[in-house]
This record gives C-alpha cells, structure tokens and sequence, in this order.
C-alpha cells in the first residue's frame, strides 16, 4: 500500500525536516572534518529547541506522554541476568572443599577418657582439641569437644557437646551442607542439631586454638560459634550472659547467671521448681542487680612490666566493670582451663599443663571444699546421696525410723520418697504421715531456702503433710522457724541441737 505525505500535515513535514537532518548527519560522518567547529562558534551558536510533537492524525492536541513503568530495561542486562542470579547463588553456598559429612561408626580410640567413656575421634583437630563422638553407655552417643594429648598419658575431658540432651546413635552423621548448615542427624535421619546458618554465607568451619568452633564468611567473621552455646562448661574466653545457666551433664544441676551474681541450682525435684543449693557462701553474689554476663578468664600474672609470668590467675570477670571473683592461681600456664557444673553439683576449675607428659590435669578450684572452695564438702547436697548426715566432711550416719542412727551407705534415703512419687496433691494428709527427730543438724534447704517464722513443730510438718513431694522439714525450735524439704540429701552435723529434722515417714 503506497503511503502519501502531504506537506500541509505538519507531521509530514516534520518527516521530511528529520529525513533532511539525516542525510546532513550522513554527509558529516563521511567528512568529519565538516562538523568540527571552533569553541567560539559553539558558545555563540543559538540553543537548540526540543521540537513540539504531533500526533500523525495532524490534530492540533499534542501527544499524550507515554506512561512509565520504571527505567527501560537494557537487553544486554537481560541477557546477564540469569548469569547475575547464578552467580550470587553460588556465592551463597559452601565451596565443595569445605563442606564435610562425617558418621558415626568404626573402631573406637585406644586412650582413656572421663566417664568410662569410649570414642570415635573426627578429623577436625587443633591440639590440644579434638572433636568426636563419644558414649558411656551402649547406643548413647554425644557429639563433643574432647580435650587432652595422647602424649600427656592423662585422661581426656569433654568440654563441649552439640547435643547434651539428646544422645545419637551409631552411624549419625555430623556435617556442613553446601547451603551452609552444620548438622548433626540421628541414624534415622531424624534432626537433632542445626546451626540455623543456611543461606547466610557459611564459607567454613574453623576450631581455634581457644576451642572455639566458628562458621566463617568469606572475610573471616564470625556467623555462629560454639562459644555461645555452652553446655556445662566455660572454657577460658567464653561467657555466659544473664539469663542463661550451664547445665550438667545429667541434668540434675545448674550454674544460673543472675542479674544479682551466680547461683547453683538443683533440677529435677519433686516440688517441680528448681532449689537454690549455693551461692558460695554468698561470694558468687554481687551488690544491687547489675550484673550482664560473666566471663571466665586466665590472666598472667607478672611483677614487672614485660617479665614472664609466675603464674595465671583464673575466675570470672564481672560484666560491665563489676570486678572479678578468683577460682584459682596454677604456678604455670593456666590458658587451657575450664569450669565446669558436674553431674553431683560440685563446681570445679581444671587447668590442662600439655608440656607435662603425666598428670597433666589440675584441679585449681572445687566450690565444695575445705582447701581450695568456698564452701565445705558437707555442704554439698549430694555428698551424702540421697540422705545422711555428714561430719568433718564425711558421711557418718544414716537416720532411719523411728529416730535411730545407722551406719551411712549409699542406699540410705528418705523413707517418704517412694510414696511421694505416687500421691496426689492435697491427698497426702490422709495417708497417715508420721515423722522422726534428727538433731543438731543443717542443710542447703535452711542456708538457701525460704523460711515460714513463728509457727510450733506441728504446723510446721502440717504443712509438709499436704504437699506430695514433701520429705520432711528442718526446724529451728528457738527461732521457730520451719522449711519444707523437697530434698533431704546432706545433713550437716552442727553443735546447736536446737537446729533439728524432722523426716517424714509411713508406717
């Protein structure tokens, strides 16, 4: 169909003029010495004038702008943009070379380790730490921290687990994902540890010379580390915010870090909330209620400027700028210590001395202690197992109904335990409870529990009687001061025989 242009729409001419402007543009780019024009010439030429557009239907209305969706879209940048996306995801993920998936089976190691324990060590290593997978008892796995030198023929110590309440089984697997997840998987697949770092730009995993287990990005920094997620140990460097509290590795104690200081705490009991069993005497505690975390720390010490030190001085670091509570003064390089909550309650510091090839462990610190604590043996809960009565930091005597005392064993207990755990609440009355005297006797429920005052002997086991979970009560009978005990444990022997025990019993 042939076009025809008429020179009275002044759309067509605006055709011609560009057709015009054109071929003059195509005659200076074969001549290009034609469209170079002095600088003065440029200043004085007059300003070009942006043309007012028509619509071709020649009406008079000028054209409607165009509506904007955002900047055109270049095509060269459509056509690197799949290779833009593919680019950043692979940026995302874990170089082959540094992803790793590790299992659980094999022979175990040849050394001796704590708990009875035996081993399966794993190829991620900065001595004297060793990851691994370690059990005490058959098909009960936990993926750990071990700390120690075969070298140093002393036992190894497990500083830190992954999953301190949830053994694994043979053949779990330990490993960092491409997306960057470390993981630890039961047998069956199942989840039972995860980093929650996938996506986030994982490059690696890294065990510092501090034990620190680190994922690092691509400059090094940190996006998860195992030194905020402490087990029952802190090892020198690690802190541990308030808040939040070490457990042991049964469960039956706590380390809490308070905003009034630390407090030692026993778990699982009858009474369901935990006890407050130390507080070191009231040293681990701090003036007002400011306390933010607390650090354990191993510092040089020197008597001049630049000298080798005689000794390191570890303990806790109060935070903010709330001074320091000492655990200990090893006569050597004590960097390689850590505290730890153990399963019977006690508190201990263990500084490890690797030049040494024979007891190259040291306990520097043990809470319950006469020599290097801050409280004595007997006034650890658990001294006595599950009751009796403890003298010169020894188990003596074992109370039994209806008001004897028999030699201790490890089989001395509250009589009441056994139907504790079957009553009901507010139905233990009607069982008849009665109770036997134990004098002269204390213990942490008194030291650290909250008393009821001024009320007779009588009240006092009236109350214990109503509550299932109720052993017995301690009583001051000057005072009058009763508590309820959820827990019998250590009775310390004390020369007021005013300070007595009740312990409930059925006939």
């Amino acid at each position: 169909m042939h076009l025809q242009m008429h020179n009275s729409c002044p759309f067509a001419a605006l055709l011609q003029k560009r057709s015009k402007n054109t071929a003059q543009i195509q005659q200076k780019r074969s001549n290009p010495d034609a469209s170079l024009r002095p600088v003065s010439e440029l200043k004085n030429s007059p300003k070009i004038k942006t043309p007012h557009f028509s619509s071709p239907s020649c009406s008079s209305s000028p054209m409607p702008n165009p509506p904007r969706h955002g900047t055109p879209t270049s095509p060269l940048l459509l056509l690197f943009l799949p290779l833009l996306l593919l680019s950043s995801s692979t940026s995302a993920k874990v170089p082959p070379s540094e992803t790793f998936s590790y299992s659980n089976s094999g022979e175990f190691g040849p050394y001796i380790a704590e708990y009875s324990a035996t081993y399966r060590l794993l190829p991620i290593a900065s001595s004297p730490f060793q990851l691994c997978f370690f059990n005490s008892t058959p098909s009960s796995f936990f993926l750990a921290l071990r700390l120690g030198t075969p070298r140093s023929e002393s036992i190894f110590r497990f500083v830190w687990t992954a999953n301190p309440s949830r053994p694994v089984a043979d053949n779990a697997v330990f490993s960092l994902l491409a997306d960057g997840d470390l993981r630890l998987t039961d047998a069956d697949g199942s989840l039972v540890f995860s980093s929650k770092t996938a996506g986030k730009g994982v490059k690696g995993l890294r065990l510092l010379p501090n034990s620190n287990i680190v994922l690092v990005d691509t400059r090094g920094s940190s996006l998860w580390q195992s030194f905020e997620h402490p087990a029952d140990t802190l090892l020198v460097g690690q802190s541990l915010n308030v808040g939040k509290k070490l457990v042991s590795r049964l469960g039956g104690y706590s380390l809490a870090a308070e905003s009034g200081g630390l407090a030692l705490y026993m778990n699982k009991i009858a009474g369901g909330k935990p006890l407050l069993y130390s507080t070191g005497g009231g040293i681990m505690r701090i003036a007002g209620n400011g306390l933010k975390s607390v650090m354990f720390r191993a510092d040089p010490q020197t008597n001049k400027e630049n000298e080798i030190p005689y000794a390191y001085e570890l303990g806790f670091k109060l935070e903010p700028n709330l001074g320091s509570l000492i655990t200990g003064r090893p006569k050597y390089n004590g960097t390689v210590s850590f505290i730890r909550i153990e399963e019977d309650g006690n508190l201990i510091a263990y500084t490890f001395y690797s030049p040494v090839d024979y007891q190259a462990w040291e306990h520097v610190f043990v809470v319950f202690s006469g020599d290097i604590g801050w409280e004595n043996h007997c006034r650890r809960p658990s001294k006595c197992g599950a009751m009796g009565i403890c003298a010169q930091e020894m188990c003596v005597a074992c109370p039994e109904p209806p008001g004897q005392l028999a030699g201790w064993s490890e089989q001395c207990a509250p009589p009441a335990a056994a139907q504790s755990m079957s009553c009901k609440k507010g139905m233990a009355a009607a069982a008849a409870a009665e109770y036997y005297k134990v004098v002269g006797v204390e213990s942490f429920v008194n030291r650290y529990g909250k008393s009821v005052e001024g009320v007779d002997v009588g009240e006092c086991r009236g109350r214990c009687d109503l509550e299932c979970g109720c052993l017995g009560v301690l009583y001051w009978e000057k005072e009058r001061k009763c508590w309820l005990a959820w827990v019998i444990g250590t009775l310390e022997k004390v020369g007021d025989e005013s300070h007595v025990a009740w312990i409930k019993y059925y006939k």
